[in-house]
């Protein structure tokens, strides 16, 4: 199953509904940063979730597709403030 790394910057006024969005999809890592296992299907379901709750003229969305997270490598420094099991 590919793996994702999915970077979010959204105004300020629609982070909380962004926040909630991704953590029904990924692992929270740290402030705006996401990973996980998803589904093709999965991953096509938050894009486009994401894409109607961003201002294209604000926000923007960056997603990283690996494998699977074998060829994720993670090296943290500092406090490791990312969660590894998923809520559902």
């Amino acid at each position: 199953m590919p793996y994702y790394i999915a970077v979010y910057d959204f105004h300020e006024t629609r982070l909380p509904r962004a926040l909630k969005l991704f953590r029904k999809y990924l692992n929270w890592v740290q402030n705006s940063v996401f990973e996980g296992e998803l589904t093709k299907a999965q991953f096509a379901e938050l894009k486009w979730k994401a894409d109607q709750l961003a201002d294209p003229d604000w926000d923007s969305v960056i997603f990283y597709e690996l494998r699977d997270e074998r060829y994720a490598g993670r090296t943290v420094v500092g406090l490791d403030k990312g969660e590894r099991g998923r809520f559902l």
